[in-house]
């Protein structure tokens, strides 16, 4: 059926999309320093916490960004040309300084140990997990919503469905942090990591130029 088929097309843009830039890989790694102190019962409990707070944030950011956009005058083109030069340039500063990114991360980290016990949105959730970038992609993502309803039908099914299974990832990536940090150990989270940023970095190209592409087709120009 036509539908299923966009279905799963709009899905796998959704999902490839938020992957990318939530890296839930990558975030268990910090995820299993933060909770080091903590009971397995904790742990888990923390790490289903994130993934419901996360599941809200992407879902949020796709269906309620855009209006918060257009309250504030912010066209899409806009949103898309900003939020894939943002998205670019995490993904730039991954191939580029891995390092660097990882110590601030470790740093926001040891920020999460010190703070108050319940840290399961701010900041694990907020920004380690879903940050600035992710709420950007996600926007920009709802921002292509068509029109008719039968595509328009595929188009949610899809996207939330994106959401929601990423969300599900970073419950089961975090509750097995321990695990993936033994399985892994630091050459090949390296590998991962740097092969996400790469895929990041074209995302974020492709955005960009997507909403340049729009912005000078709504100022009269028609670009090939």
């Amino acid at each position: 059926m036509p539908i299923m088929g966009d279905l799963a097309q709009h899905f796998l843009l959704a999902f490839s999309a938020l992957f990318s830039i939530v890296n839930p890989i990558g975030g268990a790694l910090i995820f299993a320093q933060v909770a080091a102190g903590r009971t397995p019962a904790q742990r888990r409990e923390l790490a289903e916490r994130i993934g419901v707070y996360a599941a809200f944030v992407m879902i949020g950011a796709l269906w309620i960004g855009v209006y918060v956009l257009n309250f504030f005058g912010v066209t899409l083109d806009a949103l898309r040309i900003a939020g894939g030069l943002v998205v670019a340039a995490n993904g730039w500063q991954l191939l580029s300084a891995p390092e660097q990114h990882a110590e601030r991360k470790l740093s926001e980290a040891d920020e999460a140990r010190e703070a108050p016990p319940d840290v399961a949105f701010f900041p694990l959730t907020m920004p380690l997990t879903t940050g600035p970038g992710t709420i950007s992609v996600a926007i920009a993502l709802g921002a292509n919503r068509p029109t008719a309803d039968a595509a328009f039908f595929a188009y949610a099914t899809g996207v939330t469905l994106a959401a929601a299974a990423l969300a599900a990832m970073i419950f089961v990536c975090y509750r097995s942090a321990d695990r993936i940090v033994s399985l892994l150990g630091g050459t090949r989270a390296q590998v991962v990591q740097r092969l996400s940023a790469f895929l990041l970095l074209c995302i974020g190209a492709q955005i960009t130029i997507s909403g340049v592409t729009d912005a000078l087709r709504h100022a009269g120009f028609t670009p090939h």
